[in-house]
């Protein structure tokens, strides 16, 4: 059965359980901090780009999900099943 448009760009991914993760304005540390995840978040992915390397629980990675305008996180500590990319790359 086909999956309904825009059905994709619901799914959510679980974050790391252990982490309150930060998000940040862009895809790197040096990005200003926009807010911090709570515990047992879990995240839409609109797409990804490629920013600063960095290695936590899912591995390491230079990939950065957005989740909202202006917010992204480490794909690093995204559960999305993959070492790759699982959304359209970021403009």
């Amino acid at each position: 059965m086909p999956t309904p448009a825009g059905a994709d760009a619901a799914r959510r991914y679980p974050v790391d359980p252990n982490s309150r993760l930060n998000v940040r304005s862009g895809p790197g540390t040096n990005y200003q901090l926009v807010r911090v995840l709570p515990y047992g978040a879990s995240v839409p992915v609109n797409c990804q780009k490629p920013g600063e390397t960095i290695t936590g629980t899912y591995g390491t990675t230079d990939l950065w999900d957005n989740i909202a305008n202006g917010q992204y996180v480490s794909d690093a500590f995204v559960y999305t099943g993959s070492d790759g990319y699982i959304a359209v790359r970021c403009s």
